[in-house]
């Protein structure tokens, strides 16, 4: 076996584990929560999901509205912000006493963000299933770390300045969809599984848009992926 591939295998087989493990079941809760806008010139946003099912839009009139779901009851979404210096910081994130049992468990997260405030978006997603739909934002950058599942990452916007994204997958499948009226410079590559690009030429090692030097706008794009499929998509 390809010896880059070890920690990655390793790290599917721990997420497995944390699947599997503990955990009581109950009635299904519902619950919300959401962070005022209070003036800070960027926010980072960080949310962090051991396992369930997560979506992420725009649409918030506030910095951040999110309706969490889940029927364990310890699994209650911990939400903190701070800020300083004209700087914001949003934590969402699963208790770390998130380990369940394989079947029954139900977890889910959608959150709206604010599309006004500039963000840094990070992304840490262990396993399930991801749809990120937040080319709307007003991005700076979006970094995505992900284990074993899905992950749907949609970039369709009108942004206004540059931005970086960076991927990083385990076991699975990412698909990125990107406007193909921009800039794009993209970089993909994989352990086991597919590189499927549809929309942009390649040059090199790396794949373009036909707008990238015409358009004021330029993503930049790199996803590296573990076991399982890479999808760019430009449209």
């Amino acid at each position: 076996m390809n010896a880059r591939l070890l920690p990655v295998l390793a790290g599917s087989l721990w997420l497995s584990g944390c699947v599997i493990e503990g955990g009581h079941t109950g009635a299904l809760q519902y619950d919300s929560s959401t962070v005022d806008l209070d003036g800070s010139e960027s926010v980072q946003v960080n949310l962090n999901m051991g396992a369930g099912e997560l979506r992420v839009t725009d649409g918030s009139q506030k910095l951040m509205r999110a309706d969490f779901s889940f029927n364990v009851a310890d699994w209650k979404p911990k939400v903190r912000y701070e800020h300083a210096a004209g700087r914001g910081t949003l934590n969402v994130e699963q208790p770390s006493s998130h380990q369940a049992h394989l079947g029954n468990t139900k977890y889910r997260w959608d959150v709206q963000l604010n599309n006004k405030v500039p963000m840094d978006l990070k992304v840490n997603f262990g396993a399930g299933d991801a749809h990120l739909d937040v080319g709307s934002l007003t991005l700076r950058s979006v970094e995505v770390d992900m284990g074993v599942g899905k992950l749907q990452l949609d970039l369709h916007g009108k942004p206004k300045q540059d931005y970086e994204v960076r991927v990083n997958g385990g076991v699975g499948e990412a698909t990125i969809r990107l406007p193909n009226d921009l800039g794009i410079w993209a970089e993909a590559s994989g352990g086991i599984g597919a590189i499927n690009v549809r929309g942009l030429r390649k040059e090199g090692s790396h794949w373009e848009s036909d707008a990238l030097g015409k358009s004021k706008v330029k993503i930049r794009v790199e996803v590296h992926g573990g076991i399982g499929s890479v999808n760019l998509i430009a449209d």
